[in-house]
């Protein structure tokens, strides 16, 4: 039997998680989730005086492609884009792995309150829906101001969304978070009291990611000695392609910073995003080698890209990483013992 029609604002979020999931150019995606919020911002009356006149694009943030989307759903019929994607997603690769089976979380992810294309609430409740039982909320910190980096006072704001949340999604659980800056002394770019209040703390090279490999060593060096840090993120920093370009691997002793990984029991991540593929499968493996932790994350910055851990779990599996050693299969109370260590 198949599936009941989606309603308007579910059909226009589907049709924004599949673009997201097969890597549309952004904008796309956007003017979906768009003409989801502005329809549901609606009330019974509006939607009824739209509806009968067929004016949906009277409103701003509705065009005719998001109109016919909602006119068919509310027609009780399933809106030809979505059934045109449904019938051409293709399975994520990796998604068959019993690495990717054993995972129950993501410890990286962005919302609207960063650089993300979705709010947290959005964001999470897909986490949910795809068989996660927690998902770490990790926005960007200060310093990083291009992409909306959260100031102390933000971070605390945004705690207690996510403790409201929390409520609402139990027991799936949203751990608290952030992508903090490694500044170039290797101090981590957030106060150390919010640090500790936070349930993931994930620290990652943004800038000078040219410098030469002994100041480079030094700086990651001094970032996973920190006891706030938890997961390195995206160790190399490199691009292999998408629309940013590409960009080499940064230098650094890799030897020397995964042998810290282990000593301060840090997470070495395996980062999801296709066009990072970061660390490449021979750091993967001098990080196996020294007995590393990993963790396997999206750093999704929207819904659909929370698809996307597969992508990571094949790279992983094949370098020989066995579910034991990645952080996020453990059951929640074991990933938050060992978060507060």
């Amino acid at each position: 039997m198949s599936a009941p029609a989606p309603g308007p604002s579910a059909a226009l979020r589907e049709i924004a998680y599949l673009l997201e999931r097969e890597r549309a150019e952004p904008r796309r995606p956007m003017a979906y989730r768009k003409a989801a919020d502005v329809y549901d911002a609606l009330d019974d009356a509006e939607r009824e005086r739209l509806a009968e006149r067929d004016a949906w694009t009277e409103l701003n943030g509705i065009g005719l492609k998001t109109a016919a989307v909602i006119a068919q759903a509310r027609a009780g019929q399933v809106p030809t884009t979505l059934a045109t994607l449904r019938a051409e997603a293709a399975p994520i690769p990796g998604d068959d792995t019993s690495l990717r089976r054993a995972l129950r979380g993501d410890l990286h992810t962005h919302s609207t309150w960063s650089d993300g294309g979705a709010s947290i609430e959005e964001m999470m409740r897909t986490a949910k829906a795809l068989g996660h039982d927690y998902c770490a909320l990790t926005d960007h910190s200060p310093r990083l101001t291009v992409a909306r980096g959260l100031s102390p006072e933000r971070l605390r704001e945004q705690l207690d969304v996510v403790a409201a949340l929390n409520e609402e999604l139990a027991p799936f659980r949203i751990l608290t978070g952030i992508e903090v800056d490694i500044l170039d002394d290797g101090g981590l770019d957030q106060e150390p009291e919010l640090l500790d209040r936070l349930d993931v703390v994930v620290a990652s090279v943004h800038s000078r990611l040219r410098d030469d490999a002994d100041t480079m060593t030094r700086r990651m060096v001094a970032a996973v000695a920190n006891p706030h840090t938890d997961v390195l993120g995206h160790v190399t920093g490199r691009l292999v392609e998408g629309g940013r370009g590409k960009r080499p691997e940064s230098d650094f002793h890799a030897e020397i910073v995964f042998e810290a990984c282990k000593q301060f029991d840090t997470a070495v991540e395996i980062n999801s995003r296709p066009e990072r593929r970061d660390p490449p499968s021979r750091l993967i493996e001098v990080a196996l080698e020294r007995d590393c932790l990993f963790s396997i994350d999206t750093d999704a910055h929207a819904p659909g890209q929370l698809a996307w851990q597969g992508l990571a779990c094949a790279r992983a599996e094949a370098a020989g990483v066995t579910a034991d050693r990645v952080v996020d299969t453990w059951a929640l109370d074991e990933l938050l013992s060992w978060t507060r260590r």
